[in-house]
């Protein structure tokens, strides 16, 4: 489910070569994840990394997260009988 998740939401992500011939992404609607790197490739897989902490960090502290392409990502608490 994360993965899926992940994978959606990194194809919506925005590159961008800079004047240094680095690359810039991010991916709209998820306010702080942006990466930077020599080639597109590393941007991509450190926009990866980004995100996945981010996931971590807005579970852990119960924020929401955006809905991708119909995906959510909750935690859902169940009662115990």
């Amino acid at each position: 489910m994360i993965l899926d998740y992940c994978q959606k939401a990194i194809e919506h992500a925005e590159y961008k070569k800079l004047e240094d011939g680095t690359w810039y992404a991010e991916i709209p609607g998820f306010k702080g994840i942006w990466s930077n790197g020599e080639s597109v490739e590393e941007c991509r897989k450190e926009l990866i990394t980004v995100l996945e902490e981010w996931i971590i960090l807005k579970l852990r502290d119960k924020d929401t997260i955006p809905e991708v392409d119909g995906l959510k990502v909750e935690i859902k608490e169940l009662a115990v009988a």
